[in-house]
């Protein structure tokens, strides 16, 4: 029988998660087992589930970042029980995701997997890999991961260190680490991406993109009254943000200014705010804090008029699609590859930082009518980002890779 492992920080929770859950229900259905290793955050899985490290494991990790800029040189002991049990149940397939997040040692995981001649493939979510520190460099404008990483002026920033800057270090380990495999292909889930991937040290592998995929049999077109009655006040113009993280980078002070430039006929709620966040947001803001629920956040997409992501940072947010899949318009700023979910039927991109840009994309789909938009939003993920076509794109990566092999 043939045997996946995928290896992801979390699981089943947050984007990363689900794409791992479901590229292993996938891979269950068609006759294969399946494992997922993670880190931290257990959650209900179909897949047979590896713990990898415990709690100390992880504290003493963030530590060894937070005092020694050492993000992914901790869990020495329990990245090395991993490998006996990568050992033990010998897959047929390894399927890297994120392999940062205070779990897992990443030279000794590619020493590893470079005596080995199990296929390796890496779905990069984030520019991590490629870099010294950080796991995205747009907002600051840095171009140094082409070249050579060094005096990081993201030093604080996730994975944070708050003295030490080892970036330069940390970019020649990753170099040296990550181009030891022979048998590793490299899965971009944006043309974005895929163009910076070419540009970095990572530039021999071989590169496939393959865009996210939803479950559109939860996402989908079913306004919630529950919600309207809970939520939205009669004759509002639902504006609705999403984030696992809120930040500046993923415009939750542009949030706050456009509350400022529209009237009482629009509301906006944001979701995924932590307690201290709410407390600091604007009355006139409705807010909710972060749900796992698929289905709740299904509701509200398909209940507000429009999906706002004014991203300064981003890969593929499976946000736009999880909204126009519920029949909801988007507007994006131009951003990575977060314009590739949309087209002009479907909603609007416009420039980063442009609230009267945002404005008049509201205030043109508002005068449009959601309803001129719903039918090709849910047209264009059925038609492109179903998750049963683009996971299966894996399963069928998997056989060429194994027909090769």
């Amino acid at each position: 029988m043939r045997t996946l492992l995928q290896i992801n920080t979390v699981v089943n929770s947050g984007s990363t998660g689900r794409i791992a859950e479901e590229i292993g229900q996938l891979a269950l259905s068609k006759g294969w087992k399946s494992y997922i290793a993670y880190g931290r955050n257990p959650r209900p899985s179909q897949s047979e589930l590896i713990k990898i490290g415990n709690d100390w494991d992880m504290k003493y990790h963030g530590l060894q970042t937070r005092l020694l800029d050492r993000h992914g040189l901790a869990s020495v002991r329990a990245t090395k029980q991993l490998i006996t049990q990568i050992r033990e149940i010998n897959p047929t397939i390894i399927h890297l995701h994120n392999i940062h997040g205070y779990y897992l040692n990443y030279p000794l995981l590619f020493n590893f997997l470079s005596t080995t001649s199990i296929p390796v493939v890496w779905t990069l979510h984030d520019c991590w890999p490629m870099t010294g520190h950080c796991t995205h460099f747009e907002y600051v404008k840095c171009e140094k991961w082409k070249n050579q990483c060094f005096s990081c002026p993201q030093k604080k920033e996730y994975p944070a260190s708050l003295f030490l800057d080892r970036s330069f270090r940390n970019y020649e380990l990753k170099k040296h680490s990550f181009n030891s495999l022979k048998n590793l292909t490299l899965i971009p889930v944006s043309k974005w991406l895929a163009d910076i991937i070419k540009q970095s040290f990572l530039k021999n592998f071989k590169i496939d993109v393959i865009h996210n995929g939803i479950n559109n049999n939860v996402f989908k077109q079913a306004i919630s009254k529950k919600f309207q009655e809970k939520y939205c006040s009669k004759n509002k113009f639902i504006l609705l943000g999403v984030a696992s993280t809120w930040s500046p980078r993923k415009g939750l002070k542009d949030f706050i200014e456009l509350s400022r430039k529209l009237d009482s006929k629009y509301q906006i709620i944001l979701v995924g705010l932590t307690q201290k966040q709410i407390k600091k947001i604007p009355s006139h803001i409705i807010t909710l804090e972060r749900t796992e629920s698929m289905h709740e956040l299904a509701e509200l997409y398909a209940t507000s008029d429009i999906f706002l992501n004014p991203t300064y940072e981003d890969n593929f947010p499976t946000t736009n699609l999880e909204a126009m899949a519920c029949g909801t318009p988007v507007i994006t700023y131009e951003t990575g590859g977060s314009p590739e979910a949309i087209d002009k039927n479907t909603g609007y991109v416009v420039q980063k930082g442009d609230i009267d840009g945002m404005v008049n994309a509201i205030k043109q789909i508002k005068k449009d009518g959601k309803e001129k938009y719903s039918q090709a939003c849910i047209q264009r993920v059925q038609q492109n980002f179903q998750k049963e076509d683009r996971f299966n794109d894996y399963l069928n990566l998997y056989d060429k890779l194994l027909t090769q092999k």
